[in-house]
C-alpha cells in the first residue's frame, strides 16, 4: 500500500513537472524573443558606434571607463537579486504579499545605499586603480578615460535599480516587457553617436547611456508598481526573512567581486598588449554575449522562480525532472551555435564592423578572438541551470569557492595563452575556465539533490 501510494505521489509530481516545463519554456521563448530584439537593436548601435569611433583611443578609454561601473552593478545589484528572489517567493508563498513587499522595500534600500557608497569609493579611487586597468594607455588617454568614468558613475545607481526591478518582475511571471526595457539603452546611444558624435566626441556616448538607463528604470519600476509591488526605500527591521537575504547576500557578493576580478584581469592583460587590444576583446564579445543572454539569460531567468517555489515546497523529483531536461535541452542548442560561430567568425565580423575606420586588418584580429571565445558557450549555457539550483538551494558559499577557482585560473591561463596567441588567448583562457565551471556546478548540484532527497526519504 505504501509503494502504491509512492507511486502515485510520484506520478502527480511528475505530471505537474510537465505543467512547469511548459511554463518555464513559454517564459524562457518570450525572454529569447524579446532578447532577440534587444540584441538587433544593440548590434544596430554597436555598427552605428563602430563607424564612428572604430578602434580609436577615444573609443579604448570609453571601454575601460564603462568597466567600473558595469562591475558595480554586477556585484551590488545582481548580487542582491540571487540572494533576494529565492527568500522573496518563499516568503510570499508562505506569509503573504504584504510581508513580501516589506521585504523588497528594506532590501532595495539597502542595495542603494550599497550602490551610492561604492560608486562614491570609486570615484575617490580613480586615480589609483586606473593606471593598473589601463596600464598600457598613454597619460592623455588614461585622463580621458578617468573623466568618462565619472561621467559614467550614475549608471551604477540607476542600472542597478532597473535590474533589481526587473528580477522582481520575473518572480510575478512576468518575463516578455521587462527584457524588452533594456532597448532604450541602445537606441539612446545609437542617436547619441550618430547625431552628436560629431560635435561633443566620446562623450555623446556618456550623455546617452546616462538618457537610457533613466529612461530604462522609469518604464521598469512603473511596470513593478503596475503589478502590486510599488517602488519604496523603507527600512522595516532586520526580520528573519531579511537575515536570510544579508546571509546569502555576503558569499554572493564575494562570489561576484572574483568573477568581476577575472573581467579586470582580461581587460588589464589585453591593455598591456598592442593599442586596440581592449576594443578588440570587447567587440568580438559582442557577439559572443547575444548568445549568452538569449540561451543562458533566458533559460536562466525563466527557471529561477519555478526553482525557488519547488524548493519551498520541497518538491525534489521536480527539481530533478527539471535539471535533468533543461541541462539536455539547453546542450543540444548551444552546441551548434558554438560551432557555426566558430566557423563563421571573419565573415560575421566583417559583415557587422568592416565600416568606416574598422578596416580588414581589425576584422582578422576580431574574429580570431571571436573563434576563442566561442567555445565556452556550451559549458556556459548549461551550467546556468546548475548554478541557478545551487543559488535556490541557498548553498552560495559553493558559488563563491568556484569564483576563487575561476579567478586563479583565468590569470595562470591568461598569463600562458596570451604568450602564444595574443589577445585571443585571453578569449581562450576564459572558455577554459568555463569547462572547469561547469564540472564544478554539475558535481555540487548532484549532491545537494541527492543529499534533500534522502532527508526527505529519512523523515
Amino acid at each position: 500500500m505504501p509503494t502504491v501510494l509512492h507511486q502515485t505521489k510520484r506520478a502527480a509530481e511528475l505530471i505537474k513537472a510537465d505543467g512547469i516545463h511548459r511554463s518555464v519554456l513559454h517564459a524562457a521563448l518570450s525572454v529569447g524573443a524579446a532578447g532577440i530584439f534587444v540584441k538587433l537593436i544593440a548590434t544596430a548601435k554597436e555598427i552605428g558606434v563602430a563607424s564612428v569611433y572604430g578602434r580609436s583611443d577615444a573609443m579604448d578609454a570609453f571601454l575601460a571607463a564603462a568597466l567600473i561601473p558595469s562591475l558595480l552593478v554586477n556585484l551590488i545589484s545582481e548580487s542582491m537579486n540571487q540572494a533576494l528572489v529565492p527568500t522573496l517567493v518563499r516568503v510570499r508563498e508562505q506569509e503573504g504579499r504584504d510581508r513580501a513587499q516589506q521585504l523588497l522595500s528594506s532590501s532595495m534600500l539597502w542595495m542603494c545605499i550599497f550602490l551610492s557608497v561604492a560608486s562614491a569609493l570609486m570615484a575617490i579611487l580613480a586615480h589609483g586603480f586606473f593606471p593598473l586597468i589601463a596600464s598600457n594607455f598613454p597619460p592623455a588617454k588614461l585622463a580621458l578615460s578617468i573623466h568618462l568614468f565619472y561621467g559614467l558613475l550614475p549608471i551604477v545607481l540607476l542600472t542597478g535599480i532597473a535590474t533589481n526591478c526587473t528580477a522582481i518582475l520575473n518572480t510575478l511571471d512576468r518575463f516578455a516587457l521587462p527584457a524588452l526595457a533594456p532597448a532604450v539603452i541602445s537606441i539612446s546611444i545609437l542617436a547619441g553617436a550618430l547625431l552628436l558624435g560629431s560635435s561633443f566626441g566620446i562623450w555623446a556616448m556618456v550623455y546617452a547611456t546616462l538618457a537610457g538607463s533613466l529612461l530604462h528604470v522609469i518604464i521598469v519600476a512603473g511596470m513593478m508598481e503596475a503589478h502590486g509591488y510599488p517602488f519604496r526605500l523603507r527600512w522595516h527591521g532586520m526580520t528573519e526573512a531579511m537575515r536570510e537575504v544579508a546571509g546569502q547576500y555576503g558569499p554572493v557578493l564575494l562570489s561576484s567581486v572574483v568573477a568581476s576580478g577575472g573581467l579586470l584581469v582580461d581587460q588589464s592583460m589585453a591593455a598591456m598588449l598592442p593599442a586596440g587590444s581592449v576594443s578588440a576583446l570587447v567587440y568580438a564579445n559582442r557577439f559572443v554575449s547575444v548568445v549568452l543572454t538569449l540561451l543562458a539569460g533566458a533559460v536562466s531567468t525563466a527557471i529561477v522562480p519555478h526553482f525557488s517555489r519547488m524548493i519551498a515546497h520541497r518538491n525534489w523529483a521536480e527539481c530533478r525532472h527539471t535539471l535533468r531536461t533543461w541541462v539536455g535541452l539547453t546542450a543540444l542548442v548551444s552546441i551548434p551555435i558554438a560551432v557555426l560561430l566558430i566557423a563563421g567568425a571573419r565573415p560575421l565580423v566583417r559583415i557587422a564592423y568592416q565600416h568606416g575606420r574598422f578596416g580588414p586588418i581589425d576584422t582578422a584580429i576580431v574574429a580570431s578572438v571571436l573563434a576563442m571565445y566561442a567555445v565556452q558557450i556550451p559549458f556556459f549555457v548549461t551550467s546556468r541551470v546548475y548554478y541557478r539550483y545551487i543559488v535556490a538551494m541557498r548553498r552560495t558559499d559553493l558559488v563563491l569557492y568556484c569564483g576563487i577557482l575561476n579567478l586563479g585560473l583565468d590569470i595562470v591561463l591568461n598569463l600562458v595563452l596570451m604568450h602564444w596567441f595574443g589577445v585571443a588567448g585571453i578569449a581562450l583562457a576564459t572558455s577554459l575556465w568555463t569547462v572547469s565551471t561547469f564540472f564544478y556546478l554539475w558535481y555540487w548540484s548532484r549532491k545537494l539533490l541527492a543529499r534533500a532527497i534522502a532527508q526527505e526519504a529519512a523523515a
